[in-house]
């Protein structure tokens, strides 16, 4: 079972499983597609200078809720009706659900970097969260309330209220993410 975006891709992105059946000594191959209105894939977009030993989304790239994508590579057809996480936009919300999602990956200065490739999406923001990801910046100074991506999507989806079981499974400090965010969880 995995999931695969179609070469030939409608406006949304389609969930396509394939399933390899044994019957009577046959095997058959088939195609099957997602209930229409299922939630989107969400799509990170990974920067190539962001080091892998400190990617904490790593984790994701064997389930077939994400894809993701090496910058600069953008597929227009294949992101509308997305939603972008980023800076000065509205705070996400219930409202954006049915939205996919893109996220991008890489450090503060490499995510402005990449912005303007997506520009089209509409912006989401979170509110202010704390971040249990341990960094220390020899070049500036990170953002007060700056996440780790893990963070963000996890926060994201809970305000969508999309289904956050298994997001912080491999991510070293998740839980003390959801200690210091206890309040905001309830």
């Amino acid at each position: 079972k995995s999931r695969k975006l179609p070469e030939q891709c409608p406006a949304d992105i389609r969930s396509i499983h394939q399933v390899r059946l044994k019957l009577n000594g046959t095997h058959l191959n088939l195609k099957t597609e997602a209930v229409p209105g299922s939630h989107p894939p969400t799509v990170i977009v990974v920067h190539p200078k962001e080091r892998k030993s400190k990617c904490t989304v790593q984790p994701l790239r064997t389930s077939e809720d994400f894809v993701f994508w090496k910058f600069p590579r953008k597929e227009a057809d294949r992101i509308q009706g997305y939603v972008r996480l980023g800076l000065d936009g509205p705070l996400i919300s219930p409202a954006d659900a049915d939205s996919g999602l893109l996220v991008l990956d890489g450090t503060w200065r490499l995510a402005e970097k990449m912005e303007p490739d997506y520009r089209e999406l509409p912006v989401r923001s979170l509110p202010d969260w704390k971040t249990a990801y341990p960094r220390v910046s020899k070049q500036f100074a990170d953002p007060s309330t700056g996440l780790a991506t893990i963070e963000a999507i996890y926060i994201a989806y809970h305000l969508m209220g999309l289904d956050t079981t298994g997001l912080l499974e491999g991510y070293y400090w998740a839980d003390q993410f959801l200690e210091l965010n206890r309040d905001q969880l309830t």
